[in-house]
């Protein structure tokens, strides 16, 4: 279970204040605060407890089932809302303009519960350029300031900065513009008091040699660290060896480990494989190593892409959910 959170907030910032620095959102009469987070230091976690939106997907899933009276998915559907997961913001969900109000809503809520949010960023030009579901993003010029006004709401929040675009940068033909694009959202992130990890693929699929030399590009020395398998299904075993190792090569950076959907471990399959299960819960961990966390980042209910029957990428796939929670034993 996760530890009962210290708080670690400051009550100090308006919300109007902090939307206006973005450029976007709704506006508060003047005198009105929202609790807002503070920078951590250290290990994002170790003063609050990772964050459960409770707008989430499954959350929507579950007012659904409770309103047909399906009382079995509603169970199910209670305790994967009430689970923290990562928040991912894409530009066709939340535009520039509007992305600051999802994000500061989030950090107020988060604040005043004690709790720590995970937002996904995940808006990078040409996003997923091997071809898979997750096809769009945003045209360069506007990818910085998009980042920005993301980087001014979320302050004391943690960031996983774009899941794949490093490690599938050389497949593609992507590298001089992503590590650009990339080290730039670092430093914006880092610069407005986000702890942020650049995401770092997973055990079997890059080598970690090669990561590092893109990592150590980006700048990922100067922020807290890395992320490792984001939206995959590599064991905890697995990724701790191969984060490990990257961490070594980077000077100790510290890391988180996706572990959402990885409690059946992997097949050679990534896009919606059957027969997987729930990883093991959100966790901060405090053992002298370089991890974190346990986290979800990728919310499990959650499809990878139309593939293997399921909706399009970031939909909520009841079928597929009820299948991981038996696996689950759940």
């Amino acid at each position: 279970m996760l530890p009962i959170p210290r708080l670690l907030l400051l009550v100090t910032l308006a919300l109007t204040t902090l939307l206006a620095g973005c450029g976007g959102g709704d506006t508060q009469a003047p005198g009105d605060a929202s609790p807002t987070l503070a920078p951590a230091e250290g290990n994002p976690f170790a003063d609050g407890a990772p964050f459960a939106d409770p707008d989430s997907r499954a959350a929507r899933a579950l007012a659904q089932a409770e309103q047909t009276g399906d009382t079995e998915s509603a169970r199910i559907y209670t305790r994967l809302a009430e689970t923290p997961a990562g928040i991912w913001l894409t530009p066709e969900e939340y535009p520039p303009g509007q992305v600051a109000a999802k994000v500061g809503s989030v950090v107020a809520e988060a604040a005043a519960a004690g709790q720590v949010p995970t937002f996904v960023v995940y808006g990078i030009p040409d996003r997923d350029c091997t071809g898979g579901f997750s096809a769009g993003g945003l045209p360069a010029p506007q990818y910085g300031p998009w980042v920005q006004e993301i980087a001014t709401a979320a302050v004391g929040a943690v960031a996983v900065v774009e899941p794949d675009a490093l490690a599938s940068a050389l497949e593609c033909d992507r590298r001089d513009q992503r590590v650009r694009l990339i080290r730039d959202a670092v430093d914006r992130l880092r610069s407005a008091g986000v702890t942020t990890y650049v995401d770092g693929g997973h055990s079997h699929w890059i080598d970690p040699v090669a990561l590092a030399d893109l990592m150590r590009e980006v700048g990922v020395e100067s922020v807290r660290g890395f992320a490792v398998n984001v939206s995959n299904y590599q064991t905890d075993e697995d990724e701790r060896a191969f984060a490990d190792e990257l961490s070594g090569l980077l000077g100790g950076a510290h890391y988180v480990i996706d572990s959402g959907r990885n409690g059946r471990g992997s097949i050679d399959e990534w896009c919606n494989p059957p027969g997987r299960a729930f990883g093991r819960d959100p966790e901060v961990v405090d053992d002298g190593s370089g991890l974190d966390a346990f986290l979800w980042v990728k919310p499990p209910g959650e499809s990878d892409g139309e593939c293997q029957g399921g909706p399009a990428a970031g939909e909520f796939w009841p079928e597929r959910t009820l299948e991981l929670a038996a696996a689950s034993g759940w």
